[in-house]
């Protein structure tokens, strides 16, 4: 347990002193909005961290850094690639705005205090499976077995359901008659937030993956799904996007009632 504290310690490190670069980045371009897209990437580089002081022989350990940078890399770079193409989140805007305003803080400082210091902790916690299960693994160089391979399968298919779904909305989107519209087919028919709940589908798969190895990793890392679920449906995902989509879309209060928040379900029909 000693080795794990010290391994998870230098991995929480390094993850603060990148996330202290991006801030550094983040004040001469005066935007924060590519911390979406690093949170994706470090979890991958925590992932790879934990590999590189435990070992990468124990099969877990390899199926767990595959499952990890798939989905990392994928949505890294997908969120990159719209960052680069839409500029500035408008939701990170407007909460800098707010909290400058109320706070009285430099742009810096309310970047660093709301955004960066707030972002690093929450990422670790999130990739906690990843993290605990390579090291378990290294103490525990057993085959995957039929759990395990469940929890890959999950991961895929949540990769899988994530990529399509935001394949779908971008291609909505680019088309201007679009605009002010909800996109409601696809799998948008079927959850109105397929991308989260891709999201969360990857994180359980990973950790059943933790698992397969026993009880005592598993226990230690459940905090890392359980919290990116409620992030999605509860916090800074679902609940914020919606608040601002029932503003924009005036069909979207009718989308609301017939298409399920997360999970997906046939759409209501109506009777």
């Amino acid at each position: 347990m000693t080795d794990a504290i010290l391994h998870l310690a230098i991995n929480f490190a390094g993850l603060l002193a990148l996330i202290l670069l991006l801030w550094g980045v983040a004040t001469l371009i005066r935007d924060v909005s590519f911390i979406d897209a690093f949170w994706a990437f470090g979890m991958v580089l925590l992932a790879w961290g934990t590999a590189w002081q435990a070992g990468i022989e124990a099969p877990h350990a390899k199926l767990l850094l595959g499952l990890v940078t798939l989905w990392g890399l994928r949505l890294a770079i997908h969120l990159m690639i719209r960052w680069a193409r839409d500029g500035e989140d408008p939701r990170y805007r407007k909460m800098l705005a707010n909290r400058i305003e109320k706070r009285k803080w430099s742009w810096a400082k309310t970047a660093l205090l709301t955004v960066f210091l707030t972002q690093a902790p929450l990422l670790f916690l999130t990739c906690l499976p990843a993290q605990i299960g390579i090291w378990a693994s290294a103490g525990t160089p057993q085959n995957v077995g039929l759990i395990g391979w469940l929890g890959a399968a999950a991961a895929l298919a949540g990769t899988a359901f994530e990529s399509i779904g935001d394949a779908q909305l971008d291609a909505f989107r680019k088309d201007p008659a679009n605009r002010g519209r909800v996109l409601d087919t696809g799998l948008w028919r079927y959850t109105r937030h397929p991308n989260y709940f891709g999201d969360a589908l990857s994180w359980w798969g990973i950790w059943l993956v933790v698992l397969d190895l026993g009880w005592e990793p598993a226990l230690a890392s459940v905090i890392g799904p359980v919290f990116l679920t409620f992030t999605l449906t509860r916090w800074s995902g679902k609940a914020l996007l919606e608040k601002g989509l029932h503003k924009t879309r005036p069909a979207y209060a009718d989308y609301v009632k017939r298409t399920s928040g997360f999970i997906p379900w046939p759409p209501k029909t109506k009777g």
